[in-house]
């Protein structure tokens, strides 16, 4: 080990958590509705399969373009020569023209400040190493996303402070609660280089409010720090409130050229919107000049291949096709958003409101053995080995709150759903009949015995399944 480098040696992946742990189940024992309809299903995946016939359709009416034909001639040998970093004009014209529709068209993108990254992954992980030092920390709100703990600190060894949300208020963001970040940051020594928000976020479901965004933008003012939004969901939200890009913000409060304007980035990628992540494409938007510069040069580190990009920007070229798309996906998002709450309510079992996403924020506290972290676990641990389900629990996401859960519904059939749904109820009914039927005494023994099978769990857990991936 020691002929190794400390990155390689380290354990700060952050691949040991729940998070990722339920995946490892899910691969070893998948779900098929034929040859293992014993099988876990795959809730913990925000992946969007409900408009995939949308974009075959539009390969099988343009050939060219999956062909790599322009006017009926073959590009294939000049796609597969050698391209920069920069990425094709047309692409990038393209992204930037998708950008400001999904947005409504209420504000406008120029591709030349616009990067090109392989997912929102590496784009996330650029601007860290674009914005902050080693040791340096961003503030993320909590909940977030568990892949966070890897994209944002494993490589760069940026820190996280959370700002802390509750179910109080919807798990909105507040003035106090950023201010309450920054003087932890402070407090540990650590100094902020900016906030990182995913909006709508993930796993919560919801869109930032205007008030929030203009919160935001008067605290990296007041801090002279940095602004990310991560606004890779943007084109999901189904319902009211509709989504409000922070750049629609930053210019109606008139911060064009002002020094805020230049701290304010957009991660984007097409791996949620479009359903594409296999096609690893993402991108960074900066008005920062040097920033864009160095994660431009930074981007050969992930490039996205030319004949991706020359099938998508033909693809988002055609606009009759993302008009139809974009309004097309966010009706099937909606309906689908509205049969898993409707299987959950009719299991007792309530949600966040929301209004954007692949997944709901899932309040099962009332399940909870005690109201703790370790309960919390032991309930994720029956839903993956006894009912069947990979969800992600609340606390692999930093919630400071026991029993919230973030459930996927966009990766699976509507029969897949529905199974997953009377899996749950018949969960639910279970604990609601053992309660019935249990003494005092029997209680107490049945606690006992959960402490000692929760450990080994934890034990087997922590060290066996830590060689475990947005």
């Amino acid at each position: 080990m020691k002929l190794l480098s400390r990155k390689a040696s380290c354990n700060s992946h952050g691949q040991d958590s729940s998070y990722f742990a339920g995946w490892q189940e899910y691969e070893k024992n998948p779900y098929d509705e034929v040859k293992n309809p014993q099988g876990i299903i795959q809730m913990g995946l925000a992946e969007n399969q409900l408009s995939f016939d949308l974009l075959e359709s539009w390969l099988a009416q343009n050939p060219d373009a999956a062909g790599f034909k322009r006017n009926g001639e073959s590009i294939f040998r000049e796609l597969a020569l050698f391209q920069d970093y920069h990425g094709l004009p047309a692409f990038k014209n393209a992204m930037v023209e998708f950008m400001a529709e999904i947005r409504g068209n209420k504000v406008s993108f120029d591709s030349n400040n616009l990067v090109l990254t392989a997912g929102a992954t590496s784009a996330n992980e650029t601007l860290m190493f674009c914005l902050a030092n080693s040791g340096e920390a961003f503030l993320l709100p909590t909940p977030y996303y568990p892949g966070f703990d890897r994209d944002l600190k494993w490589r760069t060894e940026a820190e996280i402070v959370p700002i802390q949300c509750s179910s109080s208020n919807g798990f909105r963001i507040t003035k106090s609660a950023l201010e309450e970040a920054y003087q932890q940051a402070q407090n540990r020594n650590l100094k902020v280089k900016g906030v990182l928000v995913t909006n709508p976020s993930n796993p919560l479901g919801i869109s930032l409010s205007r008030h929030e965004l203009n919160l935001l933008l008067s605290f990296i003012a007041a801090k002279g720090i940095h602004l990310i939004s991560d606004e890779i969901y943007s084109g999901t939200v189904f319902n009211s409130p509709g989504f409000v890009s922070i750049m629609e913000v930053l210019m109606n409060k008139k911060y064009v050229n002002s020094p805020v304007w230049n701290r304010v980035h957009i991660v984007y990628s097409l791996s949620k919107d479009l359903g594409l992540p296999g096609f690893r494409v993402g991108a960074i938007y900066s008005n920062d000049k040097k920033v864009v510069e160095t994660a431009t040069k930074m981007s050969s580190f992930g490039l996205i291949s030319s004949q991706t990009q020359y099938l998508l920007s033909e693809m988002l070229s055609d606009k009759k096709f993302t008009k139809n798309y974009v309004s097309e996906n966010r009706k099937r998002v909606k309906q689908r958003h509205a049969m898993l709450i409707r299987g959950l309510k009719n299991a007792g079992i309530p949600c966040l409101e929301s209004n954007a996403g692949l997944f709901c924020w899932v309040d099962m506290s009332h399940l909870l053995s005690s109201k703790t972290f370790e309960a919390e676990m032991e309930l994720w641990k029956k839903i993956v080995y006894q009912v069947g389900l990979n969800i992600s629990p609340g606390s692999s996401c930093h919630c400071i709150e026991p029993g919230w859960f973030r459930m996927c519904f966009a990766n699976m059939s509507e029969q897949t759903l529905n199974l997953a749904m009377q899996r749950i109820k018949s969960f639910v009914n279970s604990i609601s009949e053992s309660k019935m039927n249990i003494s005092p005494n029997q209680q107490y023994s049945n606690k006992s015995s959960r402490r000692k099978s929760f450990s080994k769990w934890v034990f087997r857990l922590s060290f066996h399944d830590r060689e475990t991936e947005r």
